[in-house]
């Protein structure tokens, strides 16, 4: 069962090219509501407007600022970010990815931990899924969780990101970065 979002506000968004591939920001007064990746790029537009009703492309001087920093995240996920983010989600979500964010960078936890962490050890699958929900890549670490076992497992951009985003920031922070 998945879990309904408060109604979204962002009403501008704009796409791009990233390491990780395509890359849309979706936008509104109060900052960034949607970070999304995906191969293509027509998927993420169509995504954009499913997501956000009467959303529109923006172009101009302060979109391509927002895109530049966001690829930045990207570039360089262990860099520290002063994105204005607008997090939307319920109360259990918005718990999760606050927890998210205290994750140190370069580092893993699991689902199990996660739970344990927000004091809802017998969450694990509803922390799941709030990673699953999680709108904004990147800048939400939710690429940062694993499997008890240790492994990679669903990661909404692809699994192929994930490992990819870990392995830049264990390769960022080895260096001192």
């Amino acid at each position: 069962m998945k879990s309904q979002l408060p109604t979204a506000t962002a009403t501008q968004f704009i796409m791009g090219q990233s390491a990780l591939g395509a890359v849309m920001v979706a936008m509104g007064e109060g900052g960034i509501a949607a970070i999304m990746l995906g191969d293509d790029p027509e998927a993420l537009h169509h995504t954009a407007l499913d997501s956000f009703p009467g959303i529109h492309p923006v172009h101009g001087e302060m979109a391509d600022r927002t895109l530049a920093a966001v690829q930045a995240c990207i570039d360089t996920p262990w860099a520290p970010t002063d994105l204005k983010l607008t997090i939307q989600g319920t109360s259990f979500q918005q718990q999760v990815w606050q927890a998210l964010r205290a994750i140190p960078c370069g580092t893993t936890t699991t689902y199990t931990e996660l739970a344990a962490r927000i004091g809802r050890p017998g969450a694990v699958r509803a922390v799941a899924g709030a990673c699953a929900a999680n709108r904004l890549a990147v800048v939400i670490p939710c690429h940062r969780v694993i499997r008890s076992d240790g492994n990679l497992s669903g990661y909404r951009w692809g699994v192929g990101r994930k490992q990819w985003l870990l392995e830049r920031e264990r390769a960022g922070m080895a260096t001192g970065r």
